[in-house]
């Protein structure tokens, strides 16, 4: 069998990364409709914060499995600009990843909006901020006095801890976890950040899987999606704020971790790759 081109190769790393990250958003989005639109019409029998947290939890797991093996899983401009940065990957791929997750976040949140579209409808006729934060986030989840700076210092420390703690996991000169099991405990820390850090900003922590679902909803009745509850604009917030933490975790771990990992001979099996 030919070896396949380098245009090829890009192509079939884009389509999975629209894979990967279309199973995050149809788990993830669908679980706040679930939730918050489900939930408004039955007086909160559907779902809670911690149902969200884990279904968010196991997108990330199930989207990693979808498409590690194809592209490495990025699923995440933040961690496809953070590997550019500190583990050589390459620059001319940045983008073109980051507008295949795009894609595929806005393709499940527009699959998303049309499956539950008569939940929608009931639970919100006016289709206002009430149930935009199915598709994209607000600062204070829509409900308490968090301001722009508060939602865009918070996206920039939870993203960090993301990077910091995959790039802990995923070193194979560290202790990573054995028996593929690495997206699954990728999928916990997205848990355990949305457990924790899930109040000020809604932990999207993800370009992508704010900024796709975000155009979906406003292409399907949602006028104000561009903008916060008090009208100010805000879909910048969950983008620049988790671009600038994922290259402070990405650098904490440098700084506190990986330059003083000793360089061992590699397990059978594993090829160790050494932060550049």
């Amino acid at each position: 069998m030919p070896e396949p081109t380098s245009k090829s190769r890009l192509i079939a790393e884009l389509s999975a990364e629209f894979a990967g990250t279309m199973i995050l958003i149809l788990i993830g989005c669908g679980v706040v409709a679930q939730v918050v639109a489900g939930g408004a019409l039955t007086d909160g029998a559907l779902g809670d914060h911690d149902s969200i947290a884990w279904a968010w939890g196991l997108g990330v797991v199930l989207g990693v499995y979808v498409a590690a093996r194809v592209s490495g899983a990025h699923i995440n401009p933040a961690v496809t600009l953070a590997l550019a940065a500190f583990k050589g990957f390459p620059w001319s791929k940045v983008l073109p990843y980051a507008l295949a997750q795009t894609a595929g976040a806005f393709v499940a949140a527009l699959l998303v909006r049309w499956n539950y579209s008569e939940v929608l409808a009931k639970a919100d006729p006016g289709h206002t901020d009430k149930t935009e934060i199915v598709f994209s986030t607000l600062p204070g989840n829509g409900g308490l006095p968090i301001s722009q700076f508060g939602a865009f210092r918070d996206q920039i420390i939870g993203t960090a801890l993301l990077m910091l703690l995959i790039f802990a996991v995923t070193d194979l000169l560290n202790t990573p976890p054995g028996a593929n099991l690495a997206p699954f405990i990728i999928g916990l820390i997205v848990v355990a950040i949305g457990m924790a850090w899930g109040t000020n900003a809604g932990y999207a922590i993800n370009p992508a899987r704010d900024l796709g679902p975000r155009l979906a909803a406003f292409l399907t009745g949602y006028g104000g999606a561009w903008r916060d509850q008090y009208g100010d604009l805000y879909f910048w917030v969950p983008i620049v704020g988790p671009l600038i933490g994922g290259l402070i975790g990405a650098f904490l771990y440098r700084l506190l971790i990986s330059r003083f990992l000793p360089v061992a001979e590699p397990e059978p099996g594993r090829v160790p790759t050494p932060d550049k």
